[in-house]
């Protein structure tokens, strides 16, 4: 039988149950009933609890998440099951709050068991692409905005000029190729910028301004935080919205794949900061541009960084429309 403790604190403060598991109450939680937990192993838990028996829906499409164990079993009460998701490796507790923060967060309005489960299906697909693909903990703030500027130009690619599975297989930043994006014989690399910076982007390597297969374009995309801006968005938002708008299971699928490979996951932590649009400078990489390149370097430089000024390149300034002629 499982006990209910009352500790405000996940997980620290749960006693090591001799068999089962202990749990908690989630805080606030006003729709399903949520527990933090941990079971005779110590692993930590989280259990959802769902009235009648939807056996027939989580077996219909088992999910496998490395790291992380997902099981549907027997509730305490005729009539109840859980839903419980256990933490394998207890190096990985602070990200695996996060992830658990979401989904309470996601299943806070949810009051019907099918919906719930549903729901939390949806994000544990979602978790297991992460987890497959994961670099490392949360991002940082830059790079947070570096996705944040490659997740607007996939948008307006898909918007205007691409299908949406063209657009999502251009996005080719996130496998860590040498630019952001390929579409036939362009190349697209994308730098952010904040209200706060001067005007200068950084050039990370001595390939990203080297394309010798067609066109190269320099998009510089400066963001401005606009926390009280309805219309602003976080990362977060921004996933959701492009999401939403694909069409096929395919080029969503691959999309998710690629947002794992950037090292997002879905959790409450993007939910800020939350970013409008500002002024969008786009350049033509041609002959006289400014630059390093790999084929330029002298015998013995390797991983070359350096800061490009957007004043010094005003003369190979261009329409973003002149990209896509063409394609």
């Amino acid at each position: 039988m499982r006990k209910i403790l009352t500790n405000k604190l996940p997980w620290d403060d749960i006693a090591l149950p001799a068999k089962d598991y202990n749990v908690r109450l989630v805080a606030s939680q006003q729709g399903i009933p949520i527990y933090w937990g941990k079971d005779s192993q110590a692993h930590l838990l989280l259990v959802i609890d769902l009235a009648g028996d939807h056996s027939s829906e989580f077996n219909r499409e088992p999910l496998v998440i490395r790291g992380i164990g997902v099981d549907l079993r027997s509730g305490d009460k005729p009539g109840m099951q859980n839903l419980v998701l256990s933490l394998l490796q207890r190096e990985d507790s602070d990200l695996f709050y996060s992830l658990c923060r979401t989904l309470v967060e996601a299943l806070a309005p949810v009051t019907e068991p099918s919906v719930g489960l549903a729901v939390a299906l949806r994000h544990l697909k979602r978790w297991k692409a992460f987890m497959a693909g994961r670099r490392g903990g949360l991002l940082t703030p830059e790079q947070v905005r570096g996705l944040f500027a490659e997740l607007l130009v996939l948008r307006d690619l898909y918007s205007s000029h691409l299908t949406h599975r063209h657009a999502v297989d251009a996005w080719t930043g996130a496998d860590r190729i040498k630019q952001d994006f390929v579409f036939g014989d362009t190349a697209l690399e994308v730098k952010s910028l904040t209200g706060r910076e001067r005007n200068a982007v950084r050039i990370s390597s001595e390939d990203q301004l080297e394309f010798p297969m067609g066109r190269l374009y320099l998009t510089a995309l400066r963001l401005l935080d606009a926390p009280e801006d309805p219309a602003a968005l976080s990362l977060n938002a921004l996933v959701s919205s492009i999401e939403n708008a694909l069409p096929e299971a395919e080029a969503i699928e691959e999309f998710q794949r690629k947002l794992s490979a950037a090292g997002y996951a879905p959790v409450v932590d993007y939910n800020e900061p939350r970013f409008m649009e500002g002024e969008v400078r786009t350049y033509f990489v041609e002959e006289g541009f400014p630059r390093l390149v790999r084929s330029l370097l002298p015998s013995g430089l390797a991983r070359v960084s350096y800061d490009v000024e957007l004043e010094a390149i005003e003369p190979f300034r261009c329409t973003r429309e002149v990209i896509f002629e063409g394609v």
